[in-house]
């Protein structure tokens, strides 16, 4: 029997801001530049593949900040958002081109389709849910072709492009892998004919699974595969009651009252199908968060897209990632609050549950003798343990 290869594991760049408690400005991080960099630099060593970084107009532009990252980490992938409609498909092959080449081919890209119709209004998008995804697949054929070829033309419904150019090459050929989450039949549809990888918000082992089916369904009609990824909050303690402590504790600060707007708000300014199905784990109410074991939905409460989390010790936490796994999940995009601790709480605690190594690029640390922290005092580690 072949072994389960390890998961693929990202991190998230909290690019609107931080905190230690959800609904309250109480030991807030606003957005910071440096501070951004200080999560880069600790995950890029402490052994995750890459991280997202978000968009939105709350958000630091994701192909600025990836740019500036890049230059502060040394094997960091930078899973960074593509907006059709936004900007054209020349325009972006070069920003993704051009990011590809400055990070040496460290450049993932995550399509965005829809989001808050209030935000894709003042971005210039008025076009239908599914008429979005029309658009989108003009869209890929332009932005695709530039950056295998360095041309293309399209005279279509919703892209014009005449003789467009491109005059430098990615690194990653044919480009970098695409990545994109959507529910919806039509988000389906595109997954199967265009992306590399599908990422679904993280609902229950029977809802993921029925979603990969789709997908994988979707594309075989068109003779592809694609791979999988899921994107979960995680509170990992050293014990199981640690770690509902630390969930209860999250959410301490947050009034019914916030629960009440920051719900009416979604479902007001979003037309997502993925956004309700967050919100119907919960319904807003703070007795109904545990939606499957071990998996709490408190996150979903206030913020808008990705609100589960997996809470429990490593060996629980573990357990639980193992039933997305035999789904057909490779790839894991994770967060926790705040993201430079919890990177390190997951690294550190979770990591050699699930076969990751540890820190990378370590410097000895003895000449070979086991030590146990003393304290960080001027004598030194401790170089035997009593007892051992």
């Amino acid at each position: 029997m072949t072994a389960t290869k390890p998961l693929d594991f990202l991190w998230f760049i909290p690019s609107s801001g931080d905190g230690a408690y959800l609904g309250s400005d109480e030991l807030s991080r606003p957005s910071d530049p440096a501070y951004f960099r200080e999560i880069a630099q600790a995950v890029d060593r402490l052994g995750y593949s890459g991280v997202l970084i978000p968009t939105g107009v709350a958000c630091e532009e994701s192909f600025i900040l990836a740019t500036y990252l890049s230059a502060f980490t040394e094997k960091l992938k930078f899973l960074v958002a593509i907006r059709p409609g936004v900007a054209s498909p020349a325009y972006y092959a070069r920003l993704a081109s051009s990011l590809d080449r400055v990070s040496n081919g460290r450049l993932l890209l995550n399509i965005v389709v829809g989001g808050s119709a209030q935000e894709l209004g003042g971005d210039g998008i008025f076009l239908p849910h599914d008429e979005r995804y029309d658009h989108a697949e003009e869209f890929f054929q332009v932005f695709n072709q530039l950056l295998a070829e360095g041309h293309a033309n399209l005279d279509g419904r919703y892209i014009k492009a005449h003789n467009a150019q491109l005059g430098f090459p990615p690194v990653q050929a044919p480009r970098p892998p695409l990545y994109f989450g959507g529910s919806s039949d039509s988000a389906i549809d595109f997954a199967g004919a265009h992306v590399e990888k599908y990422l679904t918000w993280g609902e229950t082992p029977a809802q993921v699974g029925e979603k990969i089916a789709q997908v994988r369904a979707s594309a075989a009609k068109r003779g592809r595969e694609v791979s999988f990824g899921i994107r979960l909050h995680f509170i990992v303690r050293e014990t199981d009651d640690e770690a509902w402590e630390a969930a209860d504790r999250l959410i301490s600060k947050l009034s019914d009252e916030t629960i009440a707007k920051a719900q009416e708000g979604f479902l007001k300014n979003s037309d997502s199908v993925g956004q309700a199905r967050m919100q119907a784990l919960h319904g807003g109410r703070r007795d109904k968060l545990e939606v499957a074991p071990n998996l709490w939905a408190g996150i979903g409460l206030v913020r808008s897209g990705a609100g589960t989390a997996l809470v429990g010790s490593p060996k629980t936490v573990a357990a639980r990632l193992k039933e997305y796994q035999d789904l057909g999940i490779e790839t894991v995009i994770a967060s926790g609050y705040p993201h430079l601790e919890e990177a390190y709480r997951v690294s550190e605690l979770l990591f050699p549950e699930i076969g990751l190594g540890g820190p990378r690029n370590q410097i000895r640390s003895s000449f070979g003798e086991h030590q146990v922290f003393g304290g960080g005092g001027h004598g030194g580690n401790l170089r035997v343990v009593a007892g051992s």
